[in-house]
């Protein structure tokens, strides 16, 4: 199997609140210590990326170099689509076209437009000859996919409309897209999840999804934010016996227990991944306040065992 720091395309995908940005921006720095020109993409009106090493904020669409060997872009899907259709239409002014009924009308109209022109941008990075002058090319783009179900909806977003329209430019960069995101030489994926139920059943899900609309699997599941499991049972009633009637002692051995018991159910969940036949490794629970670019890096370097 190719690592997944080989291709061109590394989608970063997962339930909404796991981490996903942050393992993302960590994958993208790992790329950047093994000699890729690399490029993380944020999916959305407002990019959080920049702000971590200290850049400014800039306009969504526009490639932002964070160090050396290392950009990022922000795409918004509706600016996206409306630069898209400004091109259709002559350049009609922006502020027109998306107060028009025929921009909402287009939009209603052609289920996953707005996803598939995001996805084009995207594909676009990947391209060893880029579309503008002077740019040099990337080795590597790490995409901070949007969480489970509207990924899922961007990454079917070319067969989608490829029921649609079936000539034509567009069309013509859909079947691309679609090409690369099938791929297993070309394109990875790799989920982030928390090690909760509620989690683990939304990574079930993705897996089961990629197969049926890409015929892909997870190359790797990391569970994000684990706990390591300190005490054994043994140790539990080791502990238990000493704490006696003394009551720093007793809350001293309910936390010990707290602690194992929380450790033990996030070792299931993971064991319940596993046995799906899924790679899956553990990023360690950061105990900061604040996650800042230093440990942003620390997780890059536990991604180094992971990703190989």
């Amino acid at each position: 199997m190719t690592p997944v720091l080989d291709k061109q395309l590394l989608i970063v995908t997962g339930k909404g609140g796991a981490g996903k940005t942050t393992i993302a921006t960590a994958a993208a720095l790992l790329a950047v210590r093994e000699g890729r020109r690399t490029i993380v993409v944020e999916v959305g009106a407002n990019a959080w990326i920049p702000a971590l090493f200290g850049v400014g904020e800039r306009e969504p669409g526009i490639e932002i170099e964070l160090a050396e060997g290392l950009s990022s872009i922000a795409i918004d899907p509706d600016r996206a689509l409306l630069e898209w259709l400004q091109e259709l239409g002559g350049r009609v002014p922006g502020r027109v076209l998306a107060g028009s009924g025929t921009f909402q009308y287009f939009t209603a109209a052609a289920p996953g437009v707005k996803e598939l022109v995001t996805m084009i941008k995207i594909w676009e990075l990947t391209l060893g000859k880029r579309w503008r002058r002077r740019s040099t090319p990337y080795d590597i783009v790490v995409l901070d996919a949007p969480a489970t179900g509207h990924a899922l909806a961007m990454l079917s977003s070319p067969r989608t409309f490829g029921a649609i329209a079936r000539v034509g430019s567009v069309a013509a960069q859909a079947r691309r897209v679609q090409e690369l995101l099938a791929d297993t030489d070309r394109s990875s994926y790799l989920a982030v999840a928390g090690p909760t139920e509620l989690a683990v059943q939304e990574t079930l899900e993705l897996e089961r999804r990629l197969d049926e609309d890409l015929g892909r699997e997870l190359d790797t599941v990391l569970v994000n934010g684990t706990i390591p499991q300190r005490f054994n049972a043994s140790d539990l009633r080791t502990l238990e016996r000493a704490a006696g009637a003394d009551e720093l002692a007793a809350a001293a051995f309910a936390a010990a227990r707290a602690a194992h018991d929380r450790a033990r159910f996030q070792h299931s969940m993971i064991a319940r991944l596993r046995r799906r036949g899924m790679r899956v490794h553990t990023i360690p629970f950061q105990f900061e306040r604040e996650l800042d670019l230093a440990g942003v890096n620390r997780i890059a370097s536990v991604l180094a065992r992971a990703l190989r």
